[in-house]
């Protein structure tokens, strides 16, 4: 009944505006084709041919005139425009354009009334009704194939593994240059190979590099015994006695005696007399500038050789306990070098971890940072690859970072509503995953030749009242706390509409406490029967979020102008 109503309404809207505004374009029309001409090379293309729209005016020089841009010829399709061709005319220019046309679909179109500007008066050229023909096929010739399946093709993997080369190699060359610094077994030192030979080898070979040295011959006496005095001692400090090189000389040979008479050295007395003559030459040498003969330097090394074998052979054999206490010591020695290897790998891993961490908050911020590597799903939204679509008919365009699904809603409207409603639907997610993009066109039944021809009649719907329903739906999902702004929204190619938008709470299942959230409604209405509306909500308080609903909402793109399709009978 009440649609019976609405039916009435429009068509006595349509008496009175009809008769108002056909006697205005009437007398606009008449006085706007003195200025502004169209010319067109064909009516009649196939499929995919161009025509030539021409535009001309007739201007006065100080004028400024602004012809159509972009795709205002829908439902034809606007493949190039060309320069302004500008002549003189008397007194008066004469401005030019081309635009070049074209449709892909066959049927009988109609290119819409253009709207030029000249100075500060707009002026409107006629609708122009063009038939476009299919291509004839000779099935004789050209044989037929039927529609091939959809086939699901691989989504591509974008750069990501780029990604990963760049991190594997940046981990590579890190592990690479731990084990050359530390790991890596590296070639001993001449030094080093000595200090790993036993006391006695070691003993031997300094004299041996000392009987090749050229103090004597230089007369660095000084030099010479120091250095012999420091062989000797340093082989007693380590079998012998561990303070040999800090005791003096009457020390040293007092501490010999001990242990001599003690039976823990079997040393003979001729060689610690031997020792203490020598010890005490040297240091008459060192501090007493005495300079010895180099013969007597000679044999004093000589018998220092010597003395060095008789020191070895009087030492005990060490016992298998010693044995057992040596090897566990250099067991411990390794096991302690590692774990000092192991705690300088971890702590330069760990830096490197903590610098690259600071390095790319400074630069990108920590939260993003943070974000990238844990994970983000607004995030991940946002980066990923965008798909740009047409949903319904007539088409709303609109920017995701997933595809839309259509969703049935038959289910919800009587049969009655069926007859006279058509909606069509699309969404990703609901209102329970916080994050969701829904399209939805409804078009009610309306007969062609009922529906008002004016564009300024007052449309079917009441954007308000289904804004309001809008709120009571999300009510009735279990929304609270719900704050409502409006506010108009105007879309790139100039289609207006109502944007309703706000935050609300929702409690979850599942969870202790609600969830924040916000949201954003779109309505539009340009066509008398149809209504269309963009619902997208997301969390409150995410950066991410709000930066894809802002990609989202500046799609969004209508065409008004585009026909709506004749409902069979």
């Amino acid at each position: 009944m009440n649609f019976d109503l609405r039916i009435m309404n429009f068509r006595l809207k349509e008496k009175v505006f009809f008769s108002l505004c056909s006697a205005f374009f009437f007398l606009f029309s008449f006085s706007s084709f003195a200025q502004v001409k169209t010319e067109v090379d064909t009516t009649k293309i196939r499929i995919g041919e161009q025509i030539n729209y021409k535009i001309n005016v007739e201007a006065d020089s100080t004028a400024l005139v602004v012809f159509p841009e972009g795709q205002t010829f829908l439902p034809l399709e606007s493949v190039e425009a060309s320069k302004i061709d500008t002549t003189k005319k008397d007194a008066k220019f004469q401005l030019s354009r081309i635009y070049k046309l074209t449709q892909f679909d066959s049927g009988s179109y109609t290119v819409p009334r253009q709207k030029i500007i000249i100075g500060d008066k707009p002026f409107f050229t006629d609708s122009l009704r063009i038939d476009v023909g299919t291509v004839e096929v000779d099935t004789t010739k050209q044989k037929l194939y039927d529609i091939k399946p959809i086939i699901d093709v691989d989504k591509s993997g974008g750069n990501w593994w780029k990604w990963l080369l760049g991190i594997l190699a940046a981990i590579a060359l890190v592990a690479f240059l731990l084990w050359w610094f530390i790991w890596r077994q590296k070639p001993l030192t001449e030094e080093e190979e000595i200090a790993l030979l036993p006391a006695y080898d070691r003993a031997k070979l300094a004299l041996q590099k000392l009987d090749e040295s050229q103090y004597l011959i230089r007369s660095e006496v000084k030099e010479y015994y120091s250095e012999l005095t420091f062989i000797i001692r340093n082989y007693l400090d380590e079998k012998v006695y561990d303070r040999a090189l800090e005791s003096t000389t009457d020390e040293l040979i007092s501490r010999l005696q001990l242990l001599k008479e003690g039976n823990q050295v079997s040393l003979t007395k001729d060689t610690i007399k031997n020792l203490e003559s020598i010890l005490k030459r040297a240091d008459l040498v060192k501090f007493a500038k005495s300079a010895p003969d180099t013969a007597l330097a000679e044999m004093d090394k000589a018998t220092i050789t010597k003395e060095i074998d008789h020191v070895k052979a009087s030492l005990p054999e060490p016992t298998e306990e010693e044995k057992l206490l040596d090897q566990q010591y250099r067991e411990a020695q390794e096991r302690r070098k590692k774990r000092r290897k192991v705690i300088l790998t971890v702590a330069i891993s760990l830096f490197l971890l903590i610098a690259t961490f600071v390095g790319f908050g400074i630069k990108y911020g920590f939260d993003y940072v943070k974000d990238t590597i844990i994970g983000h799903e607004s995030k991940e939204l946002l980066e990923s690859e965008w798909v740009e679509s047409a949903y319904g008919f007539p088409p709303v365009w609109i920017e995701t970072p997933r595809v839309l699904k259509r969703v049935s809603l038959d289910s919800v409207l009587s049969e009655e509503e069926q007859k006279n409603i058509q909606m069509t639907t699309f969404m990703y997610g609901t209102l329970l995953d916080i994050f969701s993009v829904t399209v939805n066109n409804t078009t009610l039944n309306v007969p062609q030749q009922e529906q008002p021809q004016d564009e300024n009649a007052e449309p079917i719907f009441d954007l308000f009242k289904i804004s309001e329903g809008g709120i009571q739906g999300f009510e009735s999902k279990g929304a609270t706390d719900i704050t409502v702004k409006r506010e108009q929204f105007i879309t790139p190619n100039a289609a207006e509409g109502l944007k309703t938008y706000g935050t609300f709470s929702l409690k979850m299942p599942n969870r202790e406490r609600e969830v924040d959230a916000e949201y954003v409604m779109l309505l539009f209405s340009n066509q008398q029967n149809v209504l269309q509306q963009v619902i997208v909500t997301w969390p409150r308080d995410d950066d991410y979020a709000d930066k894809v609903v802002e990609r989202i909402l500046d799609s969004v793109e209508l065409n008004p102008d585009e026909p709506v399709e004749e409902e069979e009978e």
